[in-house]
């Protein structure tokens, strides 16, 4: 048995467990009106007996079945109970010529649905051996009228036909429904494995490619240096050698961090939400020296704290770097919170998100364009929801991205 049974089995528990109950109480009442309405003597003590018993059965599989793993042989044993007290209750009312004879298939047809094919023939065989016995011994119900039984007979054929195929219909219906919703979980997990798997890739590419560009910035942090000290050079050049030696030097701490951010994450100290979120923006306004980014607070009350990650972190600034390619300034980062979330939204005076950019929301990368390669969203929002969080992106007096992190996780 797979894993994923183990929670469809428990469903198909607590909905076997209903239909015994409306199979019991039905039971009950024909037991209790059959001597009065049928004029039948009708053995009462070991009939209500038997429907006690099945009553008792059905209430500690309620109350203490519900603890512990529930696996294929659970189920078969309890639809075989079933068949077993169905068995002697048509024992007590005339065995093979009781017309709720037909009662033995729902069981078999539940296990159709439910079991592997083994426990399902070994419950077939079993309702076929009771069938066969109540044929050769049963006791006799007392009706002289030959005409009378002949009617209450086909009434009761009638009357079973419609409590099976109600039964059967709601079922399976039912079984239907959980059987859609699983292969439902199923597609969207296999969708989160693919997409992890292309995120895993990605990641290790970047990091050999961290690798070969170290000796290239090294070159170029080197040659920047030497050119700041030519006294040839003009003096209006050196503002712009030193914004470029900076620029080397983040770029030397990003691709040098690439490795250690690919690889395990190390463990960092609780930090508030506000002071970790403003020193991020910190360090992007060195990449974007030209835009303008402000932080405002939207939440009364102390900041919650987290630990800091590099994927969450990597998360909110692809969204600034969207933001900025599209109007850098007056862009503006709003951080909430309640008391299970922590919301971050990056709002730029842009002309908003296109229609296919809201539609795909990040779920797959977007054709390379010149701004960038099409993937930032998308390995925003597989970041976000690998730590079970949720991307939102909306046009709002211009695009507003929103990340929500639940509280209690790392950021």
């Amino acid at each position: 048995m797979q894993d994923h049974d183990i929670p469809r089995l428990a469903t198909i528990r607590r909905r076997l467990a209903l239909l015994r109950w409306w199979l019991i109480g039905a039971l009950t009442l024909a037991t209790l009106a059959g001597p009065t309405l049928l004029d039948i003597a009708l053995p009462l003590a070991p009939l209500l007996s038997l429907l006690a018993l099945l009553a008792v059965f059905n209430l500690v599989i309620q109350v203490w079945g519900g603890n512990e793993e529930f696996r294929p042989v659970d189920l078969a044993g309890q639809l075989a109970v079933d068949l077993v007290a169905m068995g002697v209750l048509l024992y007590l009312t005339g065995g093979a010529t009781n017309p709720l004879i037909s009662l033995l298939l729902l069981p078999v047809a539940v296990s159709a649905f439910s079991l592997p094919a083994r426990w399902v023939a070994g419950l077939a065989l079993l309702s076929i051996g009771i069938y066969s016995l109540l044929m050769l011994y049963s006791l006799p119900l007392p009706v002289a009228d030959v005409a009378r039984a002949t009617r209450l007979h086909l009434t009761g054929m009638w009357l079973t036909f419609v409590v099976s195929v109600l039964l059967l219909a709601w079922f399976v219906t039912r079984m239907t429904q959980t059987l859609r919703e699983r292969d439902i979980e199923l597609a969207a997990a296999r969708e989160d494995a693919l997409r992890d798997a292309q995120v895993v890739a990605l990641g290790q590419l970047a990091a050999g490619a961290a690798h070969e560009l170290g000796t290239p910035l090294a070159t170029m942090n080197v040659l920047a240096g030497e050119l700041a000290n030519d006294p040839r050079l003009p003096e209006d050049a050196h503002a712009d050698l030193e914004l470029l030696r900076r620029q080397i030097g983040i770029c030397k701490e990003i691709v040098g961090g690439l490795t250690q951010k690919a690889g395990i994450e190390r463990a960092g100290q609780l930090q508030a939400a506000n002071v970790w979120l403003e020193n991020l923006l910190a360090r992007w306004r060195t990449l974007w020296p030209n835009a303008s980014c402000a932080l405002e607070i939207t939440s009364p009350g102390t900041p919650p704290r987290l630990i800091p990650e590099a994927a969450i972190e990597q998360a909110i600034t692809n969204l600034l770097n969207n933001a900025a390619k599209i109007a850098p300034q007056q862009i503006r980062v709003l951080l909430g919170w309640n008391g299970k979330t922590l919301t971050i939204a990056v709002h730029d005076r842009g002309p908003g998100f296109p229609p296919e950019v809201l539609r795909r929301c990040g779920a797959e990368p977007l054709p390379p364009v010149a701004e960038g390669s099409g993937i930032g969203l998308w390995l925003t929002r597989a970041a976000v929801e690998r730590r079970g969080g949720r991307l939102r992106l909306e046009n709002r007096d211009g695009g507003v991205a929103t990340v929500e992190l639940p509280l209690g996780e790392s950021a």
